[in-house]
């Protein structure tokens, strides 16, 4: 029997687990499932992410950098609820790029970049 992938879930570098959950929570629309303040789960739908806490000292670097793109179809209206929020300008949404998307990108606040992503 072939193995069956099911799911791939980001672990992004955290440097205050409870606020960075409070701020996906409020601006992105997230929900926390499970954590502390040294590792926590989040969940839109069925888009998972776990945050890891980070010292941000040379032995434990907080590194920042990295990146998600979250695949979704529709993506107008949540783009407009964010805007609406004030968490992404309105400007952002780039509408049928050369490589056959429409997405728009931002930072969480450990610079960890989020790009939400729909395939034409």
């Amino acid at each position: 029997m072939a193995t069956e992938f099911l799911q791939a879930v980001p672990v992004l570098p955290s440097q205050n687990i409870e606020r960075d959950v409070e701020w996906y929570c409020n601006n992105l629309g997230f929900t926390k499932v499970f954590g502390d303040e040294m590792y926590a789960g989040i969940r839109l739908n069925e888009i998972w992410i776990h945050l890891q806490w980070h010292a941000d000292t040379p032995e434990d670097p907080l590194l920042g950098g990295s990146v998600i793109r979250i695949f979704v179809k529709n993506i107008q209206p949540y783009f407009e609820a964010l805007v609406a929020k004030g968490v992404v300008p309105s400007d952002k949404l780039r509408w049928n790029t050369p490589w056959g998307t429409h997405e728009f990108g931002l930072y969480d606040l450990n610079q960890n970049a989020i790009f939400f992503v729909e395939d034409l």
